[in-house]
């Protein structure tokens, strides 16, 4: 054994070091002995922000690439994505299916390949002009209990069937595929034009290799809800597919983005339907009040007056705006009303 040994006031410093990690000892004399005896081993040096600096831990295997905003911003545009798809969803399955956004996370490659069920129904997307792949994975749960509904039959919860999709049942889930890219294409319209295909169907996640495994992802998880039968979709975008459209991700540039100047092409879009929105219009005779027992003695042929004078225009309210006065009259055999003049907004009692 070594015959060195610590002196008091060392020991002391250690001491005072293991109360105050992080600041500066409490004790004056304890700092003068800190400074001669120099540095005090497992001592962490006082940041220069000061001793209240916060410190966070980093791991070096999971950097997170993605901000705040982005990821914000992600949420938000995917939140949209699941209202859209499980309407569309539901429209062709004839049935109500509950499409929720459970999580956007960032994590790495290997940890959402390592996380899948294998078998599962493991999509290969090509999303033109972006460089690189996106993954679209289908839970077994959710792709049995889909088949059996498009087949026509009841799905239950029961044990998945621990086996490869068929050609037939690739072929069918395909159809749900199909409706979830368009709607991602809508979604994603705003930052950039997509042009999804598939590219390739396999069963084997831990076989596809479409980044290194530490790249960093964007994991979107989306639960369906048929009936009885829940299952989780997920999408997994890798960060480097989208780097290059970080800025329109960011909070400021997604919400000015819904600011941009309408062009003469959505004004268009706009006009045409609205041209073709029904609406209800109705035309007021007058308005009176009455006592409750009147009302109750009320029989055919009774007559009731009202505080509204013959000659005095009718009013006419679209989608019960008052909007327009006008005179009652016939058209063709049927009754009619001819607009005489707009009512202004701010008179109180519908005359201009």
């Amino acid at each position: 054994m070594s015959e060195e040994s610590l002196s008091q006031n060392q020991v002391e410093n250690l001491l005072k070091a293991m109360e105050t990690v992080g600041g500066a000892p409490s004790d004056p004399k304890a700092a003068a002995g800190t400074a001669q005896n120099g540095p005090i081993v497992g001592s962490i040096p006082e940041s220069t922000n000061g001793p209240n600096a916060r410190i966070t831990a980093y791991d070096f295997k999971r950097p997170e690439r993605v901000g705040k905003d982005q990821m914000r911003a992600m949420h938000s545009l995917h939140e949209a994505l699941a209202r859209n798809f499980g309407a569309a969803i539901s429209g062709m399955l004839r049935t109500m299916i509950e499409v929720k956004l459970l999580s956007v996370d960032q994590l790495t490659y290997s940890e959402f390949v390592f996380s899948l069920d294998n078998p599962s129904c493991f999509n290969v997307l090509k999303p033109e002009p972006l460089d690189g792949n996106w993954i679209l994975d289908i839970a077994p749960s959710l792709s049995y209990a889909i088949i059996d509904r498009m087949l026509g039959g009841d799905p239950k919860p029961s044990d998945t069937l621990r086996r490869p999709l068929t050609e037939i049942e690739n072929r069918l889930i395909g159809r749900i595929v199909d409706i979830f890219l368009n709607q991602l294409k809508e979604s994603w319209e705003n930052i950039v034009e997509l042009d999804l295909n598939v590219e390739s169907v396999e069963s084997n996640p831990q076989l596809v290799q479409i980044v290194p495994p530490n790249e960093v992802v964007i994991l979107v998880g989306f639960e369906l809800m048929l009936a009885q039968n829940r299952g989780m979709l997920n999408l997994c975008i890798p960060f480097n597919t989208i780097e290059n459209y970080n800025s329109k991700l960011s909070r400021n540039g997604w919400v000015g983005y819904g600011k941009a100047a309408p062009t003469e092409e959505t004004k268009g879009k706009i006009t045409s339907s609205v041209d073709r929105a029904p609406v209800d219009v109705v035309v007021t005779l007058a308005r009176s009040k009455i006592r409750t027992g009147d009302l109750l003695d009320l029989s055919v042929g009774d007559i009731i007056t009202t505080e509204k004078e013959v000659k005095a225009p009718l009013e006419l309210a679209v989608q019960n705006v008052p909007k327009y006065n006008a005179t009652a009259g016939a058209f063709k055999g049927k009754k009619a009303v001819q607009i005489e003049s707009t009512i202004e907004r701010n008179s109180p009692n519908g005359n201009p």
